[in-house]
């Protein structure tokens, strides 16, 4: 089955992988962010795989933009049957260090631009045969961070959104899921000391996938991702 992908937030790193992963399997996928030659560039190499990619440069906290993007993606591939809500702000702030444009940037780059890309995609799902909504999470959905309160909030609003979605959509045929990344990602651009201690961006986009082609009757919510430990 073809499938028409939207992953929102894109760079290099997991966003990159999933995009390449979901190309891999004959994906159609939109790449929504700010920085367009990057996203010519990624585009290009995904025209090479058994998909399509399509650079869509997006400032997400602009919902005329969002609303734009879906058009585009529409246009190039027809309705969106997977959204990947992969976009946030990093605010490594505190209560008393954080200003407001601070924290209100990590809502607008995080649940804002989740909610108008989610209503985006769930309007072509319902029109269609169904789809998946998928919410890039971490290790601040569950438990909050110090010193990263505009981050913790925003991530703490998606993990309810996606919880809240997943009840009112599952009945409709589209599934939402959230993923927990509890632990640091695999840098693309510098050596770790133990790679071991991180999460592989290619391990992760292989368990995007399977949420996406999983069967309506054993559908996962939440999805927790962590490295390996000797002792857990």
């Amino acid at each position: 089955m073809t499938r028409t992908v939207v992953v929102a937030g894109v760079g290099p790193g997991l966003g990159e992988s999933i995009a390449r992963r979901f190309a891999a399997e004959g994906c159609r996928v939109g790449l929504f962010a700010r920085s367009a030659d990057y996203l010519d560039d990624l585009a290009a190499d995904l025209d090479e795989t058994p998909g399509a990619g399509l650079s869509v440069p997006t400032d997400l906290t602009d919902p005329d933009e969002i609303a734009a993007g879906f058009e585009a993606v529409r246009d190039a591939f027809g309705p969106v049957d997977v959204l990947v809500n992969h976009a946030s702000a990093a605010s490594w702030e505190g209560l008393t260090e954080i200003d407001t444009a601070s924290f209100e940037r990590a809502l607008a780059v995080g649940p804002k631009a989740a909610l108008h890309c989610s209503q985006e995609a769930v309007a072509d799902m319902r029109a269609g045969d169904g789809g998946t909504v998928i919410f890039t999470g971490a290790t601040t959905s569950v438990r909050g961070r110090e010193g990263a309160i505009g981050f913790s909030a925003a991530k703490f609003a998606c993990r309810g959104m996606a919880e809240s979605m997943a009840r009112e959509l599952g009945p409709e045929g589209i599934h939402v899921a959230h993923v927990v990344l509890d632990g640091g990602i695999l840098p693309p651009d510098r050596e770790v000391e133990n790679p071991d201690d991180y999460l592989d961006p290619d391990a992760i986009a292989d368990s995007y996938w399977h949420l996406v082609e999983q069967d309506e009757s054993a559908w996962t919510l939440e999805l927790d991702l962590r490295p390996h430990v000797e002792d857990f």
